[in-house]
Formats: structure tokens, C-alpha cells, sequence
């Protein structure tokens, strides 16, 4: 009966919107059809379209709470039948066995012989509570996001035809509010559209799946460009995201593109990430790739988010320090629903190539009186030969690596003893004393202008030195 009158209440809700809307879009008429009166009447007006749009705004609000409730009430009723359900059953089991239990299958056995040598290590199969809750809000959102856009259209006493100019200087006539870059760039290539990464809609980046809001002039972007590849990386963070949650099951901090690649923080509270998590965490990436989830993008109030990511004092961070106006976007992949001003690629499928790499641990934005967050890397790329070409470098700047080529050459060496400072070798010596010795006798040679003093400082120095006398940018 609960459910019921939540659900009479939310009906009662959506009719007042509609007419709210409905008066609002009237009063905009009879402004724009009578420019004298609506002068006239301009503050009067402005008071009364500025209240409706509060009583539409407080509305909405009350709706997305209404809803939530009647979304709790339904997942309570139907665990309480379901226990009901647990509760009486083995009463019915009792009295339907008769003599032994018949003896499993093969598939159950080995179902069960699964279970018991899959140990604590073994990887998340269960989502977290907090993801199904967050894709409540999410689709009632997305839904009411849809209606409004629905009554828009209706209207329709504007002209929808719009120019896109493209960057090629070819010009193409498309449906404000409906065509996207996507299918423009279809219209021009098929091969164009699939290998574009992200469009540039008016000097800004934007989702190929965005529909346009206006006349534009349209770029198409491909991996080539430095541009695309951050967001070709920053759709790959997502997908890491959204496999350490399932994984791990903690918080989500930052995600972001790096210079080659991109990483993602998460709190898990005292424990920390093993490498040999990742090949795990690589195959799970794998799956959704495999999906194809598409990523949607939706504008939300600040309030609302709030109320989605309570569960996340991070995101609950970014929300309260970083975002300063009343709505931000969120970007959903899969179950995944997070902050992010986006662009994306299309779906997630067009990740054609994937590697988690690397793994440490690291502080909530660079403070270590802040809490500890585990940092996982990783690396993508839309073909193959791309990631070979990645692969054979990274083993080659190893074989490169100071600490293996001091090793092998028995030049120095490091101990815990003195971490990030080396001991050198006889022969290691024998080259610092060269050099040392090479300094001098071009300083002693510039001290008829300049006069140096000489001192000794450590040989391994913290890069905040460097930061002081400014000299960061040149390393």
C-alpha cells in the first residue's frame, strides 16, 4: 500500500511539472508575440516566470526523492518475500526428500571444486551495494531528461535546420537537437566516422553521440591527434574504473589521461593492490571492451550528485571544492557512473587494445596527511601493432634502465640503507671523480670573472631542490 501511494503521489508530481512547463512556455509566447506589453509588464513578467521556474526546480527535486522512495520500498517488499520465500522452503524440502540426496552432476562438481580453490584473493563477482543504488538515480534522471527534451520537441515552432560547416570546407544541412557529429561523419566516410576518436564542435571537444545545438563548424579527430588521444585514454581510464569497482569494490578518486596512458585511484581502505592483481584486472577490462558500453553523458545539479555519490567522500570532495556552478556532467559506461566533464569515444569497444601495467600507492591529491590511495596504470591503443611498438620500447628503455646498467657494470649500487642514494663502486668512483675533477678545472678557469666556492651536498637530492631554483621545466 506504501508503494502505491508513493506511486499516486509521484503521478500527481509529474502533472504539475507538465503543467508548470506548460505555463512557462506560454508566458514566453505571449512575451515574444507582444514585444510592447511584454515591456510593459517586463518586471511583472520576469517575477512570475522566475517563481514558476523555482516551483519547477523545488518539483523535480521532490520528484527524484519520491522516487527513490518508491525504488526503496519495492527492493524492501521484495526482499521481505524473499526471505519468506528462504524462510519456507526447507519446510517444503523436508517434507519432499525421501531418502538420500541424488548424487551431483559432473558440472556440479567441478562448479564446486571451483568455489572451494577460488580463495579470498580471487576476484570480485558481486557488485558493491552502492552501484545499484547509483543507477537508480541515474536511469530516473536520465529519464526525466528525456521527457523535458520530449516536450521541447513537440513544441516546435522554431525551424530545426541547421549548417554544419566541416573542416574540409564541405557543408552539411542537419536537425538541431538530433544530428550528431557521428552521423555526419558517416555521411561523408563510413570509414571516417568508425576511425574517428572525438569530434570539435565549434573549437570545443565533443562527444560523437552529442547531438548539436546549433550551427557548427566540425572537426573530426582521429588518434593521430594529441588531443584525441587524451580522450581515447581518459575513455580507457573509465573502463579501469568501472573493473576496479567490480574488483575491489572501493571508492574511485581521480582517473585521468596521462602523457602515455592513464591511471586510477581508489581507496580500499588498509590494504593495498599486488601486481599480481593485475593480469586479473587486465581480462575484466577485456570483458567490457568486449560489451561494447556505450557512454552517456547526462547534466546534473550539484544537489543531485551530492545525493549520488554520498557513498564516496571523494567524489563528495570534488563536488563541494572543485565544481562552482549548479550543474556538471556525469559519464555512464556499464555500471559505472561517474564525475567527468568528459568527451568519450562512442562506446567501449573501440578501446581495440588494453594493458594494466603498473601498480603504487599514492596520497589523496599529493597530501601525505591525507589518506593512502593505490594507483593502478594502464595503457591503450585502437590496433595492435601499436601496443607491439609500445611493448618493444618499454623493453628497451629497461634493458636502458641506470639501476640495471650500474649493476651489471659494477659501477654502484643501491641499499634500504640509504634509499635514493647510491654507493659507488670502484670503478662508479672513477668516473665521479673524472667528471668532479673536469668541473673544477672549468671553474677554476671562470674564476678570473666569477668567483666559486666549493661544497658537498648529498648525491641524491629530493626534485622539491629543483622546484626552488626553478629549473624543473629543463628536466
Amino acid at each position: 500500500m506504501a508503494a502505491e501511494a508513493v506511486a499516486s503521489r509521484l503521478q500527481r508530481q509529474e502533472e504539475d511539472i507538465r503543467w508548470l512547463w506548460a505555463e512557462v512556455q506560454r508566458l514566453r509566447d505571449e512575451q515574444l508575440n507582444a514585444p510592447d506589453r511584454g515591456q510593459a509588464e517586463g518586471p511583472c513578467l520576469t517575477r512570475e516566470v522566475a517563481q514558476l521556474r523555482a516551483e519547477n526546480r523545488d518539483l523535480r527535486h521532490r520528484l527524484y526523492r519520491l522516487r527513490l522512495c518508491l525504488a526503496e520500498e519495492l527492493s524492501q517488499q521484495a526482499k521481505l518475500e524473499g526471505t519468506a520465500r528462504a524462510a519456507a522452503a526447507p519446510e517444503e524440502a523436508g517434507r519432499a526428500a525421501a531418502g538420500a540426496q541424488p548424487p551431483l552432476s559432473q558440472t556440479q562438481e567441478k562448479n564446486t571444486k571451483k568455489k572451494e580453490e577460488s580463495g579470498p584473493e580471487s576476484e570480485v563477482t558481486n557488485q558493491p551495494d552502492f552501484v545499484q543504488e547509483r543507477l537508480k538515480l541515474f536511469e530516473i534522471l536520465k529519464k526525466d531528461h528525456q521527457h523535458l527534451f520530449a516536450i521541447t520537441d513537440k513544441k516546435g515552432n522554431t525551424s530545426n535546420v541547421i549548417t554544419v560547416r566541416v573542416a574540409d570546407g564541405k557543408t552539411v544541412e542537419g536537425e538541431v537537437w538530433k544530428t550528431t557529429p557521428y552521423q555526419v561523419a558517416a555521411e561523408i566516410s563510413p570509414e571516417l566516422a568508425e576511425s574517428t576518436v572525438v569530434a570539435k564542435v565549434n573549437g570545443e571537444l565533443w562527444d560523437l553521440d552529442r547531438p548539436l545545438e546549433g550551427d557548427s563548424t566540425l572537426e573530426l579527430l582521429t588518434f593521430d591527434n594529441e588531443e584525441a588521444q587524451a580522450v581515447y585514454w581518459h575513455s580507457s581510464a573509465h573502463i579501469l574504473g568501472e573493473a576496479m569497482e567490480l574488483y575491489y569494490g572501493g571508492h574511485l578518486c581521480y582517473g585521468p589521461p596521462i602523457e602515455n596512458g592513464f591511471y586510477y585511484d581508489m581507496f580500499i581502505g588498509d590494504r593495498a593492490v599486488s601486481s599480481t592483481e593485475l593480469s586479473a584486472l587486465e581480462n575484466i577490462c577485456k570483458t567490457i571492451v568486449k560489451e561494447k558500453q556505450p557512454f552517456e553523458r547526462l547534466e546534473v545539479s550539484k544537489e543531485v550528485l551530492l545525493e549520488m555519490f554520498k557513498y564516496n567522500k571523494f567524489k563528495c570532495r570534488i563536488l563541494n571544492e572543485k565544481v562552482n556552478t549548479p550543474t556538471t556532467t556525469v559519464y555512464r559506461c556499464g555500471p559505472l557512473i561517474d564525475l567527468c566533464k568528459g568527451p568519450h569515444v562512442r562506446h567501449t569497444g573501440k578501446i581495440k587494445t588494453i594493458k594494466i601495467f603498473k601498480n603504487s600507492s599514492t596520497y589523496w591529491e599529493g597530501n601525505p596527511e591525507m589518506e593512502t590511495l593505490q594507483r593502478i596504470y594502464g595503457i591503450s591503443f585502437p590496433d595492435t601493432k601499436m601496443m607491439k611498438t609500445w611493448e618493444k620500447f618499454q623493453e628497451e628503455a629497461k634493458n636502458r634502465d641506470h639501476r640495471k646498467i650500474g649493476k651489471e657494470q659494477e659501477l654502484f649500487f643501491f641499499h634500504d640503507l640509504s634509499p635514493g642514494s647510491c654507493f659507488f663502486l670502484p670503478r662508479g668512483a672513477f668516473i665521479y671523480n673524472t667528471l668532479m675533477d673536469f668541473i673544477r678545472s672549468v671553474l677554476k678557469l671562470s674564476c678570473l670573472k666569477w668567483p666559486f666556492f666549493f661544497s658537498i651536498t648529498s648525491n641524491g637530492l629530493s626534485v622539491r631542490l629543483i622546484k626552488v631554483v626553478l629549473f624543473l621545466k629543463f628536466f
